[in-house]
């Protein structure tokens, strides 16, 4: 309990974080706002009603965490991973998610809309009544992801990769 209010007290004091491990903690009604995380990890973590703006993140890692009630609007996530992580009433809305590995996720009633995905990895995601519109989506990969009810309306499609083709180089 100790360390756990140790690392919450120094993420509300601190703007930028370098090294943090947070692995396992559960964070909710948290304000990341402005807050910017380099080379941290927040595997198998919770989190529960944030309500951010211009969150941004580089090189963490978020793999098997769970997001719940969570607006990370205008955020800037490059280089990072969500592998396996669960998205449920997510809005990244008008966000840069540059070069991040969201492979394996399962996201529900969530929003990318707005937002460039440049490069960035959905392989064998579920994605289940989540929007895409208006996205930069080239290089962006969804092999062999399950969509239902998904909208890529406005985004351009024709520059990402749905189907993998023989020969390509990831």
């Amino acid at each position: 309990e100790e360390v756990k209010n140790t690392v919450y007290e120094y993420i509300r004091n601190h703007q930028k974080i370098v090294g943090l491990n947070a692995s396992g903690l559960t964070f909710t009604d948290i304000d990341l706002t402005d807050k910017r995380f380099y080379g941290c990890s927040f595997q198998n973590c919770t989190f529960s009603n944030i309500h951010s703006e211009y969150f941004r993140a580089r090189m963490s890692i978020f793999d098997y965490s769970l997001f719940v009630d969570c607006n990370l609007l205008k955020s800037n996530l490059q280089f990072s991973s969500f592998a396996g992580s669960t998205f449920s009433h997510v809005l990244f809305t008008g966000s840069d998610l540059v070069h991040n590995n969201f492979c394996g996720i399962t996201s529900y009633q969530s929003s990318f809309d707005d937002s460039d995905l440049y490069n960035s990895r959905f392989i064998k995601a579920h994605l289940i009544d989540t929007s895409f519109r208006n996205c930069n989506i080239k290089k962006t990969i969804f092999y062999e992801s399950i969509q239902q009810n998904i909208s890529f309306k406005q985004s351009n499609t024709r520059e990402a990769e749905f189907e993998y083709k023989e020969g390509v180089i990831l």
